[in-house]
């Protein structure tokens, strides 16, 4: 007789695949003869402590594929951040409803959640198994290569940096662009790839793993507009002193911030338009534009990773069969074999749980204004197998006549 029955909830920002692991984890579920039932939790974990569940096993296969193709988050998402009554009372949950396989698909916060919830239920007695689906475009997550939503967003910021850098080579000026990224640089490094030639941009990559010091920025930016008359930035938006303060909080007159009391760093467009005001009023440029990516890089419909895709949905069939198998609980792990492969290994909640990864020293250059060749090496197989290229005219010139 069947007996097990899943809750799958998705939390956090959403991103262009994590619908391939929700459906990841209906399809794997549904060849066990064990599994009982798959319900999903509208809008993360406040659907479960409100009980607003959906049956996935009345969704027909056709539909299904069709939603794991679709961007941003299927069942809804939320940024609640549980307590332990919170937990405590997600656990009554589950209980009253006989649920004994819990995922939750998120980012640092959400496998502190699913942290939580297992210890409780330990405490309770109750038999769940709790597990753990990575996501988040910050690729942030320790105890992982990658994570999945990230080489989706850094393939859409190559591919506009790819645009930028051409569009500004046509009518030369200084472009800056902000990019998600408050502790981690990884999203923002991305835009490196849209390099092909040594004179593309962008010139200059600012990452948060790095103090960042105005005068030197300016400096960076007069010698390479110097060198080829324009200049193609990207600045991620948690760029800070050497205090560790919001560069935000250095230049605006007035800062937002959060329900979590956090600096609202590139959601207005700000910092953008204060590095742009930098740069005319200190080195006289006149043409300098700026843009905030914002949640453009997200959930941007017909710019995915194939390989992004098909880990995502892994990550979500591994989970079940982690769980299924007997694991009490974790948190699904993407680790890099070769080059390029991966595999998937269950590591423990406490691993990942509440921590930030950020990018490794390797990663960043000396100048602490741009990325290694081994950064190169590590995103280019992520980005996916069909990645634009950018082509130029030689430029043949034409003898002037009377010359």
């Amino acid at each position: 007789m069947p007996s097990s029955k899943i809750l799958v909830a998705q939390g956090g920002g959403p991103t262009a695949v994590i619908n391939q692991s929700l459906v990841g984890v209906v399809m794997e579920a549904r060849k066990h003869a064990n599994v009982a039932a798959v319900y999903g939790a509208a809008h993360g974990v406040r659907g479960i402590v409100n009980q607003d569940f959906v049956d996935l096993g009345q969704e027909t296969q056709a539909n299904l594929e069709a939603v794991a193709a679709t961007p941003s988050s299927a069942l809804g998402s939320t940024r609640d951040k549980p307590d332990l009554k919170y937990c405590q009372d997600i656990l009554k949950v589950l209980q009253a409803h006989a649920i004994d396989r819990f995922f939750y698909i998120g980012g640092n916060d959400s496998s502190d959640t699913v942290r939580i919830v297992a210890e409780e239920a330990r405490k309770a007695g109750h038999p769940l198994h709790c597990v753990h689906i990575p996501k988040t475009i910050d690729n942030d997550l320790v105890g992982n290569d990658h994570t999945p939503g990230y080489p989706s967003a850094a393939r859409f910021v190559a591919q506009a940096f790819m645009g930028a850098n051409l569009d500004n080579a046509s009518l030369p000026g200084v472009y800056c662009a902000v990019i998600m990224g408050r502790h981690a640089g990884f999203l923002t490094a991305a835009s490196a790839l849209a390099k092909r030639l040594p004179h593309d941009g962008p010139h200059l990559i600012y990452l948060p793993e790095r103090t960042f010091k105005v005068d030197q920025f300016l400096a960076d930016v007069k010698a390479v507009y110097g060198k080829y008359g324009r200049c193609v930035i990207a600045v991620s938006e948690g760029i800070h002193d050497e205090k560790g303060d919001a560069i935000m909080t250095k230049l605006a007159k007035t800062v937002e911030r959060d329900a979590h009391g956090n600096v609202q760093l590139s959601g207005t467009g700000a910092l953008a338009d204060l590095l742009c005001e930098e740069i005319k009023s200190k080195l006289g440029i006149s043409r300098v534009r700026g843009d905030t990516f914002g949640y453009l890089q997200r959930s941007f419909a017909g710019c995915v990773s194939d390989v992004d895709q098909r880990e995502a949905r892994e990550v979500g069939e591994r989970a079940v069969q982690f769980a299924l198998s007997g694991h009490a609980e974790g948190s699904v792990s993407i680790k890099r074999i070769g080059d390029y492969a991966v595999d998937y290994q269950l590591v423990p909640l406490t691993t990942v749980a509440a921590k930030t990864r950020v990018m490794e020293d390797e990663f960043i250059n000396a100048e602490d204004n741009g990325v290694t060749a081994a950064f190169h090496h590590y995103l280019r197989p992520l980005l996916g197998t069909d990645l634009p290229t950018a082509a130029q005219l030689r430029m043949s010139k034409v003898l002037k006549i009377g010359a």
